[in-house]
């Protein structure tokens, strides 16, 4: 790029050499990275409910990638558990709902501590949560990575090749849709399969005559989806009971039979998407 007289070349990429596939984390049937183009669209509530969902018949882990901002184990009501360590590995928190959950949360002295760590450093610390945690040859073990397609997701791939896919949560907004599109970009170059995606906050379900109000519009997620050839896993409205209850540690399917129903669908697609996937 050039102005007048001054020439500006862009610096070279730097040589980076690529992290191996870990030969340590081994024993798990499925892994799913879940993913968003952007922030605030509820990605880590979105983890824990399926993470729980799926705990009714599998056994799962669930992995608090969010280096910056744990907040899974806020949601979970496992917010004080502190991690131990034997001959097997580091033990992952326990939860009442079958999900085992590690995460930076559970190593911070207290909610307010900030993480300023470089992205080498987040790196090792998500090796450690694959490699060093004991994961007792878990059915599924669901990573929630933090926004965007950085350090965290990055490492991921790079780690773990034979992760089955990717979640994309996004919301209605048209901003978020085009957010989404760069999730879909990242997994294409990486080749990793998007699994689905699913619509968040679409619409809000009134407490009190039951009718929904698209707030954030409605359907977009299911459109992109026909357009990219990508399998749309569901739509979650805007449930008071989601926020109500993820504030008090309590997962939303655990107290709404609707909600409840609407995991389930998703959870019921994941399944056959990968089932379909082995043959």
């Amino acid at each position: 790029m050039s102005k007048g007289n001054i020439k500006i070349n862009p610096p070279p990429p730097p040589v980076v050499t690529p992290p191996q596939p870990s030969s340590k984390y081994q024993g798990v049937k499925h892994t799913i990275l879940v993913m968003s183009g952007k922030g605030g669209v509820g990605k880590s509530t979105f983890s824990v409910n399926l993470s729980v969902t799926l705990a009714k018949k599998f056994k799962v882990g669930l992995i608090d990638a969010d280096i910056n901002g744990p907040d899974d184990p806020l949601l979970l009501g496992i917010s004080k558990e502190k991690l131990v360590a034997n001959e097997k590995g580091i033990i992952p928190a326990s939860t009442k709902y079958g999900v085992k959950v590690i995460s930076m949360a559970f190593m911070l002295p207290d909610d307010g501590t900030a993480v300023i760590w470089r992205g080498a450093l987040r790196h090792k610390a998500i090796q450690q949560f694959l490699e060093d945690v004991f994961w007792d040859n878990a059915d599924y073990v669901i990573l929630d990575l933090p926004p965007g397609t950085g350090d965290e997701a990055l490492t991921v791939s790079q780690l773990v090749p034979q992760a089955d896919g990717i979640i994309i949560v996004i919301t209605p907004q048209d901003v978020a849709l085009l957010d989404a599109r760069k999730a879909i970009d990242f997994a294409s170059k990486l080749k990793i399969k998007v699994i689905g995606m699913v619509e968040n906050m679409s619409g809000f379900v009134c407490p009190h005559c039951g009718n929904t109000t698209n707030i954030f519009k409605s359907g977009g997620a299911e459109e992109l989806c026909k357009r990219l050839g990508i399998p749309f896993l569901g739509r979650i409205p805007i449930h008071p009971e989601i926020v109500e209850n993820g504030d008090l540690g309590i997962p939303a399917v655990e107290i709404s039979k609707e909600i409840r129903n609407e995991f389930e669908n998703i959870t019921s697609k994941v399944e056959e998407i990968l089932e379909k996937s082995k043959s």
